[in-house]
C-alpha cells in the first residue's frame, strides 16, 4: 500500500511541477492524462461542480492564467495517506503566484506580484483521480486588490507561512507509528471540538491537543491566531457564538495521514444554524447552513503544532443571500468604472 501512497503523491509532484513551469498545452494534458474521465470535480464559490478535468482547466485555472500569464504553483505541503475507508488520498497546500495584470472575477487588477491560496485533495483509484475537492481564498486576493467588500477580520491577514520545519513535501523515511499516533490526535482533537454544543469549553479538552506555541492558518475574512487563546478570540469564540449547534463528524469526511502530518477533506463538512451575533459580523436569521473546511495539521510530539485551514466563506454568503461580488464592484466602481 505505501508503494501505490508514494506512486499518487509523485503524480501530484509531477502536476505541481508542470503547472510551476506553466505551459497551458501541458498543464492541461496532465490533467488530462492524470484525472478519470468519470473525476468529480469541485471547487469553491463560484465555481462549484465543474465537468471533469477539462471543465476544471477551462472554467477555472485558465481564466486565473489569463489574469496571471507568468502564473506559477508554489506548494508548501504535499501529503499522501489511506482514509479508514480504504480510499487513497492526496493533499496539497500552497499558492498560486503571478503578476496581477488583468482582473478575475471581476477583482480589480494590480500590476503587481499577487498570490491566491490553495487547498487541493485529489482521490486516487487504480492510478487515477476520481475526486477532487479544492478551496482557492479568493477573498485574499480581493484584500491584495484593495477591494475587500467584507467585515474586517478579527485575525491577522498576512501570507501564510509553510511549514516551520520546512517538510512539508519532503520527509523523513515514512513511519506507520508515527502516521496512526499523528491521525489519532487529529481525530480526537476534531472529536472533541463537536462536544461544545453539550459540555461547553471545558469538555473539548483543548490543552489536551494544542501545543502552547501552536498557529492556526484561517482563511481571509478569519485570519490566523497564535497559540490556544489567540485561536479562541480571533476564531473559535465568535465562530461558536454564532453558530452554537456546529456539527463536524471526522468520521463522515476524509481523514488521512503521512507522518505527522494530516489531512482532512469534505464537501460539506459541517452542519449548523446562524442562531448568534459575532462571527464575521453576520446579524443571525436562524438560518441553516453548511460548510466546506479543508485542513492540513503538523503534529509535533503528541500536540498539534500548526494547522492550516481554508473555508469556503464565499459559499456561507451565497447561503445567506449575500453576493460578496456584487458588494466588491459596488465599492470599485470608481475605479473599474463598473
Amino acid at each position: 500500500m505505501q508503494k501505490k501512497l508514494d506512486e499518487c503523491k509523485e503524480k501530484i509532484k509531477k502536476l505541481s511541477q508542470i503547472q510551476y513551469d506553466f505551459e497551458p498545452d501541458k498543464v492541461e494534458k496532465c490533467l488530462l492524462d492524470l484525472f478519470a474521465t468519470t473525476a468529480k470535480v469541485q471547487l469553491c464559490f463560484p465555481f462549484e461542480d465543474l465537468d471533469g478535468a477539462k471543465g476544471l482547466f477551462t472554467d477555472a485555472i485558465m481564466p486565473l492564467y489569463h489574469s496571471m500569464p507568468n502564473i506559477e504553483r508554489r506548494d508548501t505541503i504535499i501529503i499522501s495517506g489511506i482514509t479508514d475507508s480504504g480510499n487513497i488520498w492526496v493533499g496539497c497546500c500552497g499558492y498560486y503566484c503571478g503578476t496581477f495584470e488583468k482582473p478575475w472575477l471581476d477583482i480589480p487588477a494590480t500590476g503587481h506580484i499577487a498570490s491566491l491560496r490553495f487547498h487541493e485533495f485529489y482521490q486516487f483509484e487504480n492510478g487515477k483521480v476520481t475526486q477532487y475537492q479544492a478551496i482557492w481564498d479568493i477573498p485574499e486576493l480581493m484584500l491584495q486588490a484593495n477591494a475587500w467588500p467584507l467585515a474586517p477580520s478579527l485575525g491577522r491577514e498576512w501570507q501564510v507561512p509553510a511549514p516551520a520545519t520546512s517538510d512539508g513535501i519532503e520527509r523523513p523515511i515514512y513511519s506507520s507509528a508515527q502516521t496512526h499516533q499523528a491521525k489519532n490526535i487529529v481525530n480526537d482533537m476534531c472529536s472533541g471540538l463537536g462536544r461544545y454544543a453539550e459540555g461547553g469549553v471545558e469538555a473539548m479538552q483543548l490543552d489536551k491537543y494544542w501545543h502552547p506555541k501552536c498557529s492556526w492558518y484561517g482563511p481571509s475574512g478569519i485570519g490566523t491566531g497564535r497559540s490556544l487563546s489567540g485561536f479562541r478570540d480571533w476564531h473559535q469564540i465568535p465562530f461558536l457564538n454564532g453558530l452554537p449547534d456546529r456539527v463536524g463528524d471526522p468520521s463522515k469526511g476524509h481523514l488521512f495521514a503521512d507522518n505527522n502530518y494530516v489531512g482532512f477533506t469534505a464537501w460539506p463538512g459541517m452542519y449548523m444554524t446562524v442562531s448568534g451575533s459575532g462571527w464575521l459580523g453576520i446579524a443571525p436569521g436562524d438560518q441553516k447552513i453548511t460548510m466546506r473546511s479543508l485542513d492540513f495539521w503538523r503534529v509535533e510530539g503528541e500536540l498539534i503544532r500548526e494547522n492550516w485551514v481554508l473555508v469556503d466563506l464565499l459559499s456561507v454568503y451565497d447561503q445567506l443571500g449575500v453576493d460578496v461580488f456584487a458588494r466588491m464592484r459596488e465599492f470599485n466602481k470608481a475605479r473599474q468604472r463598473f
